[in-house]
């Protein structure tokens, strides 16, 4: 009976060990959180983007331009997840499922023009209180020219 107890046990450590691995943003401390790419302070935290790695660590950015000049150096193989803050509310959202806008005018600490919303809906209004900008999805980011502008 204690035989049949121990293989059980031993089934569902194993079994609870084969699921999906999740991924959650950190908060960005402002006075020890430098950018993986350019080494700048994140000052600007309402730009911050992260990657989770699978090994469960993190690689910071303080703009959108520097975590994706990150993937396409070191691609996302690795990447358990890859978070962005939202313009609208601060808050963390997905880079792969984020709606984006780009205006060279934009300032971002990089000066690379582009921001990240949840939402077209949200995206659409900053554009109509803002300047007008260039509605992007994830995949789009991907051919943009990311030079940063004069």
């Amino acid at each position: 009976m204690t035989r049949w107890i121990m293989i059980v046990i031993i089934c569902g450590i194993i079994l609870g060990g084969c699921g999906e691995k999740t991924y959650h943003p950190r908060e960005i401390n402002s006075e020890t959180d430098v950018c993986k790419v350019c080494n700048m302070s994140i000052v600007h935290n309402e730009y911050a983007g992260q990657i989770v790695l699978k090994n469960g660590d993190y690689e910071i950015f303080d703009d959108i331009g520097c975590l994706m000049d990150y993937l396409e150096l070191n691609g996302d193989g690795e990447v358990g997840a890859a978070y962005i803050k939202n313009k609208a509310t601060n808050e963390w959202i997905d880079v792969y499922k984020a709606i984006y806008v780009y205006n060279k005018n934009y300032w971002t600490p990089m000066n690379y023009g582009v921001i990240a919303f949840a939402t077209k809906d949200e995206a659409k209004e900053w554009m109509n209180d803002e300047e007008e900008g260039q509605l992007f999805a994830y995949r789009d980011l991907l051919t943009l020219n990311w030079g940063i502008h004069e």
